[in-house]
């Protein structure tokens, strides 16, 4: 008994949940770095130009773009004006994607990794979208006050049980999930939209409605509906790194400034077409395409619907919200987290604690929970494009990234001017999301003006702070004549096949770069860059 005891008792130590050390490619320790931290070596670089397509038709056709599609119409918005805000908006983040994408595909770091260099190694700096579909089916209500009834939790239930096995599968791998969803699940948008098409002709649905907003309400209305199409993967644009890091080649990737905006543009008209179809029908805008399926008499055809969605919502689920709260987790506690532990705590956290259903409650609720990650995110996505495109051109030290007393330390580990460049962009739009919470504070036409184009406002301030006082105090010791990316430095550690006429090379390069040809290039990189 005793020795049961004491074995239980030593579960719960933090010494028994530590990662088994592996000596890390740059990081002096296991509290900087491990192995999922790490730059990814190349023959675990396997994501293709096929790959980022299936992964983006994968991510288009999912219930988020559909629900942002449609409870557009609701809010009063015609599909005239709705759909050139969704195309505006993916051509806008698509740039923005491919920009931070092809970061990720030269130096192949995660996102949090890849933003030591501009926030400092001391930033902890998170993305999490939680964002699970969810239906609320005919039943009783758990709370008076909930937006989900019990066979509604049963049901979630048995979809997080159904998906958690697929947040073990390790990045690599779960490429083939998303081309699985991107062959299935298109088939049936098509199906819904052509039973749309039958059931209500465009000329009797879709082409009859109108705006129910006019004057400067509409135009308000157009740019708050431009901010939710920029928000519904605003996380995605600065995280993107998390998957171009397993480019092949930076190439790989470009292939996200067209399929962005085409398929999420399709995806959103589809959407909006069966949403008017189904005004039509059943008397009611049935915003959420669960509920409208549950105004079907034909069990079967609801039955193999429900069953795409549910392969939509997994894959986009791990996608948007699991592995890119992972990484973001593993750069918190490298010593007790990885891709896979990180994944396991965001299904608990994001898939429970956060009430994920509460999100669906209205449209109106939708569009807030949206718009409202644009205050953060915006800024973001412009100090990381300003930083690696405009201010250091490309020529970033990735070993830095990984060395709490490198060149990327700053201030205490602290960058003041992107501090300063948060500080100038997130406070403003406060009062306007406030307000978008509660209308019944009032704050002044002005803030609510300025919040709905959230994530332009700062993206753009953001970028002309962090510029502009980097330019007037620049930390100079971020500069360096060239890239120093990690298949440049040899190291014992380093996991990769290169031959050894590469190695070669990589030594005579990496000795160029130094000024210098001793024989342990890493303690000689140590005392010249301040890495310990």
């Amino acid at each position: 008994m005793a020795k049961t005891h004491t074995r239980v008792a030593a579960y719960f130590k933090p010494s028994a949940w530590a990662l088994e050390p592996e000596h890390s490619t740059f990081a002096p320790s296991s509290k900087w770095s491990n192995k999922d931290m790490d730059p990814v070596p190349p023959h675990e670089r396997t994501w293709t130009t096929v790959n980022y397509i299936a992964y983006w038709i994968s991510d288009a056709t999912n219930a988020a773009v559909w629900e942002l599609a449609s409870s557009m119409l609701a809010t009063g918005l015609s599909w005239r004006q709705a759909l050139p805000a969704i195309a505006v908006g993916h051509i806008i983040i698509s740039v923005v994607m491919v920009l931070n994408g092809t970061i990720g595909a030269r130096l192949h770091v995660a996102f949090p990794v890849l933003n030591r260099s501009s926030f400092g190694v001391g930033m902890r700096v998170s993305s999490v979208y939680p964002s699970p579909d969810i239906d609320r089916r005919h039943g009783y209500l758990i709370l008076a006050n909930a937006n989900i009834t019990t066979s509604g939790i049963m049901c979630y239930f048995l979809y997080w049980l159904i998906q958690f096995p697929f947040m073990l599968i390790s990045p690599q791998k779960i490429r083939w999930l998303f081309m699985a969803k991107a062959l299935v699940v298109p088939g049936m948008w098509l199906a819904m939209l052509i039973w749309a098409m039958v059931k209500v002709p465009p000329r009797d649905g879709l082409f009859v409605q109108h705006a129910t907003l006019h004057g400067s309400d509409l135009s308000w209305a157009w740019l708050s509906a431009l901010n939710s199409a920029l928000g519904i993967y605003s996380t995605l644009a600065v995280n993107i790194p998390d998957f171009t890091r397993y480019a092949k080649n930076e190439r790989a990737q470009y292939v996200q400034i067209a399929i962005i905006p085409i398929a999420f543009t399709l995806c959103g008209f589809i959407g909006m077409a069966v949403t008017s179809a189904g005004m039509v029908l059943y008397g009611q805008t049935l915003w959420d395409p669960l509920k409208l399926i549950n105004q079907w008499d034909n069990r079967a055809a609801a039955f193999f619907a429900s069953f795409a969605w549910v392969l939509t919502t997994l894959g986009t689920n791990i996608s948007a919200n699991s592995l890119s709260a992972a990484n973001d987790m593993t750069v918190l506690f490298p010593r007790y987290i990885n891709i896979r532990r990180g994944q396991v705590l965001c299904a608990l956290l994001g898939g429970w604690a956060l009430c994920p259903w509460e999100i669906l409650a209205t449209a109106e609720g939708f569009l807030t929970f949206i718009n409202g990650y644009t205050v953060f995110l915006g800024p973001f996505a412009g100090i990381m494009v300003t930083d690696y495109w405009f201010l250091h051109k490309g020529k970033v030290d990735v070993p830095s990234m990984y060395r709490p007393h490198g060149r990327y330390r700053y201030t205490y580990g602290f960058n003041w001017r992107a501090v300063l460049a948060i500080l100038c962009s997130v406070p403003p739009l406060f009062p306007g999301w406030i307000n978008s919470i509660n209308t019944g504070i009032k704050v002044g036409s002005g803030a609510v003006h300025i919040f709905a184009f959230a994530w332009i406002f700062g993206f753009v301030v953001a970028s002309t702070v962090y510029y502009t006082a980097s330019m007037l105090f620049p930390a100079m010791e971020t500069y360096i004549p060239e890239a120093i990316l990690s298949d440049d430095v040899d190291s014992d550690s380093s996991r990769t096949s290169e031959s050894r006429r590469t190695r070669r090379a990589s030594r005579r390069r990496l000795r160029r770069l130094q000024g210098s040809s001793p024989r342990n290039r890493r303690e000689v990189y140590d005392r010249r860059h301040g890495g310990k």
